[in-house]
């Protein structure tokens, strides 16, 4: 992800649109706390969600969508509590949780919720549908706007990073835990 992230702060400085879309999120200090929060082995929340962003951006706008939506919605996808891998979160003692109240289940709501409380001038339903439906078909209930669809697909691609570890793939599954970070 090292060279995907020298990208994305060089698009930052170059795309002075995107920039003032989203400034408001990067520069808050509960969103930057997820600089800290470890993703998918190779990259923080931070940086994950800031790569969804720009992709769905690029892309919606290619599309003629709502680009400024999926900009936001990208961003606050994986806004979530607490840094669900760290030792020191409940959630990394999922032995015992039902399977359906596993982090893949019930982060979207979080990150919803949180968007609300930190983030509510931006809220709307579409920004609400992508945060909320981009781990379908986890989420059983698919995304209903398009850029919703462009999220969701785009956190798919973004997160293929996880397939360089296998090792860590019964994680993803809920099959195992990983030993706590």
């Amino acid at each position: 992800m090292a060279w995907k992230k020298n990208k994305l702060e060089l698009f930052l400085r170059l795309d002075s649109e995107y920039y003032e879309i989203v400034k408001p999120i990067i520069e808050n200090p509960e969103f930057i706390k997820r600089k800290e929060y470890v993703h998918h082995e190779s990259c923080s929340v931070f940086d994950h969600c800031l790569a969804v962003s720009v992709l769905s951006y690029l892309w919606s706008k290619k599309l003629g969508l709502d680009y400024k939506s999926a900009a936001i919605g990208g961003l606050l996808h994986d806004f979530y509590d607490k840094p669900w891998q760290s030792k020191d979160h409940k959630a990394v003692k999922e032995k015992g949780k039902m399977f359906w109240q596993k982090h893949g289940f019930v982060h979207a709501r979080e990150a919803v919720n949180n968007a609300y409380l930190y983030f509510p001038e931006f809220m709307n339903n579409k920004i609400d549908n992508i945060i909320r439906r981009h781990m379908f078909p986890l989420n059983v209930v698919p995304p209903k706007y398009s850029e919703a669809w462009v999220v969701t697909m785009v956190d798919k691609y973004v997160s293929m990073d996880v397939f360089k570890s296998p090792r860590e793939w019964p994680k993803y599954l809920g099959l195992s835990r990983k030993k706590n970070v």
